[in-house]
């Protein structure tokens, strides 16, 4: 699944943010782009598995762009 991906650098935190805005709390960091993009492909199955095994609806992925920043 191809979901739109947002990575930005926190000042705050220090580190890579990755989001998924698709996906309603689905997020991740690294002190890298990769490593934030990386733990946002593990966030993603996650936030799916998860919401398969409680039912809930998985939307469809837009597809239609990567963004990082």
């Amino acid at each position: 699944m191809t979901y739109e991906l947002i990575i930005y650098w926190s000042e705050e935190d220090q580190l890579f943010v990755a989001e998924i805005p698709e996906l309603p709390g689905c997020a991740a960091h690294g002190a890298t782009q990769q490593e934030a993009l990386t733990n946002a492909q593990d966030a993603i199955r996650l936030w799916v598995d998860t919401a398969k095994e409680f039912g809930g609806p998985i939307p469809l992925p837009k597809g239609r762009r990567l963004i990082l920043a």
